[in-house]
């Protein structure tokens, strides 16, 4: 009886290959390590022979596995290639989209709605992190769509926003100004203390979080001053600049792949349109 090498075991394989780690390869294939290390015990299994040799860290290839490393590229292609023609124009799948937590809750509801209702059978993988973390999940080719901050005049940008002030607004007004902020790195963080320092206005971190929700809360409940966007408390007032020193504008950034297929493409074009409405 011949051997069936299933597709999802062989793109496991290549994955870590191209990736260099477990670690790598399994947020690339979205699987634990642990389940990783058993698909390709698996495929191992399958061919009754090794596929790599562990040297201290590293993973190196076997001279079977190098020879199945090739050959594993030309099934993956050829599998692809199939499924692209037989679904042209339709969603092939997933979709990768990564985004700030400011865009999360408007994002992750009214954008992803219209995209399922395009493409009814889509499998979407959202993320939520910090630019730079996205940025660099982008340049490994393990998102291919993100949404994020950067400053005002950055080329990706699809439209600026004014940073201001948000809290008590007595709270202003001490001597020792109390900050709300998000952990390191955060552009508004920076923002803030930088508006701060060359006012010559002291401060103090009173809340530090790395999550919006609860600096939100934590604002609301005051407890501190933050800087932010009107994504963030889109029903509240910002304080007004004085007796605040003045902030920067801030770009709201999409970034993509290159190559998208045209669902993924459109997923990209309704991100632009979401962002922008917004404004």
């Amino acid at each position: 009886m011949p051997v069936n090498l299933p597709t999802t075991l062989l793109r496991s394989f290549v994955a870590i290959v191209d990736s260099g780690s477990m670690l790598n390869a399994s947020e690339q294939v979205f699987v634990t390590q642990s389940a990783l290390s058993l698909q390709i015990k698996r495929l191992e299994e399958l061919l009754q022979q090794a596929l790599f040799v562990r040297e201290g860290r590293r993973l190196t290839l076997t001279p079977a596995g190098d020879m199945m490393l090739d050959y594993a590229r030309r099934v993956l292609d050829l599998h692809d290639e199939a499924i692209a023609a037989i679904n042209t124009g339709r969603f092939a799948g997933p979709a990768r989209v990564g985004m700030v937590q400011d865009f999360a809750e408007s994002l992750l509801t009214g954008l992803l709605a219209r995209f399922s209702e395009l493409h009814p059978d889509a499998q979407i993988y959202a993320r939520v992190a910090g630019t730079a973390e996205l940025q660099g999940l982008l340049e490994r080719r393990q998102l291919d769509i993100i949404l994020g901050f950067a400053a005002g005049g950055d080329p990706a940008a699809i439209t600026t926003a004014p940073m201001s002030w948000y809290g008590d607004s007595d709270l202003a007004r001490r001597d020792i100004i109390p900050l709300a902020v998000l952990e390191q790195p955060c552009r508004f963080r920076e923002a803030a203390i930088r508006a701060l320092d060359e006012a010559g206005r002291p401060y103090r971190i009173t809340v530090e979080t790395p999550n919006l929700t609860t600096l939100r809360s934590a604002v609301s409940a005051g407890l501190g001053l933050t800087c932010r966007t009107h994504l963030f408390l889109r029903d509240a007032t910002p304080i007004e600049p004085h007796p605040l020193p003045d902030l920067p504008r801030v770009a709201c950034i999409l970034q993509t792949a290159d190559g998208l297929d045209i669902a993924t493409q459109r997923l990209a074009d309704l991100a632009r349109e979401t962002v922008l409405a917004l404004g």
